[in-house]
Parts: C-alpha cells; structure tokens; sequence
C-alpha cells in the first residue's frame, strides 16, 4: 500500500511537528512520582485573574454550552480597539497568536514562496511554513559574544528577501531566547522592507518588556500597511488554557486572513475569559512585577552556579550548562521540575525556564544543584 506520506505535498510530509513542554501528569505517571512543578512553557505562575474565573463561571448558564460562539468576536473586538486604538476590521481573532501565524502562512506561501526568520527563533515559523509548502529560509542570528547574544541579526534577514519573500516572521521579545530588538532598528528595517513583503511582530511577550523598550507597533500600522502585529492571551493574561490571541494589521490582511480562518474558532468561554482578563490591569502589574523580581533572582542564582544567561525582556531565561544540558534537564525531571531542553532550536547545552512563584524558583535552583552535581559525577 502506498503510504499515505506520500500523497501529501511537500512541505507537511516532511516537517517534524511542534514538541510541547513536558505536562506535570506526564512526568508523574512515568516517574510515579508527585508534587512535580512546571517551568517549562512560560505560563503565568499565578494562574489568571480572579475575574476571569468569575466571569467564566457567570457565562456557564443556561443554554451556553448547546450554543455557538459569536463568530466575529464583536465584544472582545470593541474591548480591543479601546486598547489598541485599531478599528474592528483591522483584528482577527485566532485560536492562540500560534493560529494567526499558521493563517498567514495558509494565505501567503506555497511552492515558490518563501519566508524568513531567525535561527533560534520561535518552533512554529518553520512548521507554519512547511505545512504551507513554502520555503524557509533562516538568516544567523547574532554570535554568543556581541551585545545580544543569539538575538536577531536584521541585516542578515534584510539580506535575504527577494521576489520569492512573502512573509518575514520577528518575535519580541523571542522565544526561545529573550532577547528584543531595539524600536529604532525595528523602524529602520521596516523602511527597508519592500512593501508586497509581509513582516509579522510576534509581540508575545510583550507586557514583559520594560516600556521604554518597547515597540510602539500600534503607531507603525498606518505607516506600515504590510505588518502584523500579533499577540496572545497566554501568557502574562494566564489563560493559556483557553487558546485565544489576535493580530492587528491592514483591513485588507485581515479580510484574507478571515477568509481562511475557521468557522467559530475562538470558543464562547475564550470570548469572555479574554474580555475580563484585559479589564483587570492590577492583576497584569501583579504579574510583571512577580516577573521582574523573580528573573533578577534567578539571573543571580544562575551565574553564580557559573551559567551563561541570555539577556530576557520576557519571562523566562534560557541559559547555558557549558555542555550537553539533556542529562541535567532528566536529572531535574527525576526531582519533580520541569523546564524546557532547547537541543530542537540549535542550542543543545541551555535549557529554558519559566519565572516561577517564589517557592518554585527556589525548587527549580535546588533542583538544578542536584543535577549539575549529577551530571559532573
């Protein structure tokens, strides 16, 4: 029999698809051990707002779960032009940002079409791009030794955009990385862009940045008809769980990008958990400042155990072992702590690990003692 691999195109018979953080049930029943911790997918350490669960549990009556969602969003759309200052027409909603990267690459790329993006950037750029049959073409990122260790290398992306380019996919802050790019540099590319060239800003992990880092991508969209800016509610929002981001661009991006977008693909608990997250803004400081103070303590506590850190604007750091960092990532699976081997993004010796409470990030450092005594035995 011919095996069905065959019969696909291209690009999705041969990508590997996306591997995600290890879940704590996962861990336990293999290991047969309990209270494990998670710090390996750089989700919110305080869960979500209060509010959030309120509002989910007010929603839950009657007759929601035999109805289907409002398909345009038009609530949570009114609550994000409020924040953005963008009209309606300019958002589309997606099942997490992860699914507003993959409609991109399902409208504009396919064989002969090509998009770029930095080496060690974020697992989805290639899959999304492969899945579309397109072509990936990655450009080197920055050395270890300059000023933004792996960072991304503008120019050298810049360098590779021709007639076959359609889509340029930049996250700031990165992910696996942390490192951002500078507003200025940002603005120079973008100038230098050809215009029938789509660059999307994966601002993920944005609310993490210190302000006067950030990207002001709300501004530049009238400037810039051809970006994307996209952004999630997984992260310092806490509802990971709910599969909700958006994407902010030109009316004309977005009208393609809803003609390929499933039918109801934001579910009505995610319409309304989304609503009420952006409402509490205490609870997004709460969470920044947790991050702040916890990603000094454990830069501290990782460098004086001589690890390498990659500079982070977001909630996790990604360091260095100085060696093959799997064995020391099982030994702290084997203490009950879970973070995130980055041998499938090129960097075999770091591991990633999210900011945690207090209580976890001092786990994860007597977890990592453990096993970096292990792993030099």
């Amino acid at each position: 029999m011919t095996p069905f691999t065959d019969l696909a195109m291209p690009g999705p018979a041969t990508l590997k698809p996306y591997t995600p953080g290890k879940p704590v049930e996962v861990l336990e029943r293999e290991l047969g051990i309990t209270g494990s911790i998670k710090l390996a997918s750089n989700e919110n350490p305080l869960g979500c707002s209060p509010k959030v669960i309120e509002a989910a549990q007010h929603a839950m009556q009657g007759e929601f779960f035999a109805r289907y969602p409002d398909a345009s969003g038009f609530e949570l759309k009114r609550d994000l032009c409020a924040k953005h200052g963008v009209q309606p027409e300019q958002i589309t909603l997606g099942n997490g940002s992860n699914d507003i990267l993959c409609l991109l690459a399902q409208s504009l790329l396919g064989p002969g079409r090509a998009s770029v993006f930095s080496q060690y950037s974020f697992a989805v750029y290639p899959i999304a791009t492969a899945a579309a049959s397109g072509e990936a073409r990655i450009a080197p990122a920055f050395a270890p030794d300059t000023d933004m260790p792996y960072g991304h290398d503008l120019a050298a992306m810049r360098g590779l955009i021709d007639d076959s380019v359609r889509l340029v996919f930049i996250a700031n802050p990165n992910n696996p990385t942390g490192t951002w790019l500078q507003p200025d540099d940002f603005s120079a590319f973008m100038a230098d862009v050809p215009a029938d060239v789509i660059v999307v800003l994966d601002e993920a992990y944005h609310d993490y940045q210190p302000a006067e880092a950030r990207i002001n991508a709300e501004a530049m969209l009238a400037q810039y008809p051809n970006l994307v800016v996209t952004r999630t509610f997984s992260k310092v929002y806490g509802i990971a769980a709910m599969r909700i981001g958006y994407g902010l661009s030109h009316p004309d991006i977005a009208d393609v990008l809803n003609r390929v977008r499933q039918p109801f693909n934001n579910n009505q608990l995610a319409l309304t958990a989304a609503r009420a997250a952006l409402a509490d803004h205490n609870f997004v400081e709460q969470s920044v400042k947790l991050n702040t103070a916890g990603m000094a303590e454990l830069n501290a506590a990782l460098k004086a155990r001589g690890m390498t850190c990659i500079p982070s604007h977001a909630n996790f750091i990604s360091f260095g072992v100085g060696y093959d960092a799997a064995p020391v990532y099982e030994a702290m699976l084997r203490e009950g702590v879970i973070v995130r081997p980055l041998a499938g993004y090129g960097l075999p010796q770091h591991l990633r690990v999210t900011v945690g409470t207090d209580d976890e990030n001092a786990r994860f450092i007597k977890a990592l003692d453990v096993a970096l005594g292990q792993a030099g035995a």
